[in-house]
């Protein structure tokens, strides 16, 4: 019999690229908040979303370095569990309640990839960084604390896909005020026989379901964001308008569930 979550499938099923849940995941975090046009915002939701009309194109960019973790012992090793990733998540609205919706994501870690891709998340491949905080006092410790200065950037073949800065001014007392949606994702598997391949196989709008979230250390400030045109790219299509608050937090988080909101391949 053969065994794994995810290909390959083995007799073992060691070689598979994704175990079962639960997974369990710890990050340090830059978001930054900001305003796009909002009818390209409308282009990109998928059936089942609109476009909520009352944040005006809001939008956040986050940059995440990941800590990942099953049930056996992963964080042990680095190499294969440790990755970045970097989304957009706009604002918009699944019957009746404000959601995040995920159009772009990259991510420098196949297993990353295959469980994203699970879950409804349209995970790239890229190349992502971002400043990281340490313990001992240095001009590049760039501690939790008034005045420091945190950056970060994702690229993919070779081009800047965007580039950010903050500058850290206050703790943020409530972040229940400022990352307060739920994400919704679509996932969407095409078919490749001929006679199929203008119907997906599977094509449902999912959400993210968190156990045990926890928000923690966050600090706001000044922001900037630029998501420069890239050939072969259409991340550019929702760039900044203005740039609203940056913020830096630590956030972790359980997965071992998925809801099925709708189901468009049905």
């Amino acid at each position: 019999m053969l065994k794994g979550f995810s290909v390959p499938l083995t007799p073992t099923g060691e070689s598979a690229l994704v175990n079962l849940p639960p997974w369990h995941y710890s990050s340090d975090c830059i978001a930054i908040e900001y305003w796009a046009e909002p009818a390209a915002i409308a282009a990109l939701l998928p059936p089942g979303l609109k476009l909520d009309e009352k944040s005006n194109g809001r939008a956040f960019f986050w940059f995440l370095d990941w800590q990942f973790t099953g049930s056996n012992d992963e964080l042990t090793d680095p190499a294969r569990y440790q990755y970045r990733e970097a989304f957009v998540l706009v604002e918009a609205v699944f019957d009746g309640t404000p959601i995040n919706y995920c159009p772009f994501i990259f991510v420098d870690n196949d297993a990353a990839i295959a469980r994203g891709w699970a879950q409804g998340f349209p995970k790239k491949l890229g190349s992502v960084f971002q400043t990281r905080s340490f313990a001992a006092p240095s001009a590049a410790a760039a501690p939790l604390a008034k005045g420091s200065h945190f950056g970060a950037s994702v690229a993919a073949h070779g081009e800047r896909l965007a580039t950010a800065r903050i500058q850290l001014e206050e703790k943020v007392a409530d972040p229940s005020k400022v990352f307060n949606r739920p994400t919704v994702m679509r996932r969407y598997f095409p078919q490749l026989a001929a006679a199929h391949q203008k119907t997906a196989a599977v094509d449902e709008l999912t959400l993210s379901l968190t156990d045990d979230l926890a928000i923690v250390d966050v600090w706001g400030g000044s922001a900037e964001l630029r998501i420069p045109e890239v050939q072969g790219e259409d991340m550019h299509r929702i760039a900044p308008l203005r740039v609203g608050r940056g913020y830096r937090l630590g956030m972790a988080y359980s997965v071992t569930d998925l809801r099925i909101l709708k189901d468009n391949a049905a």
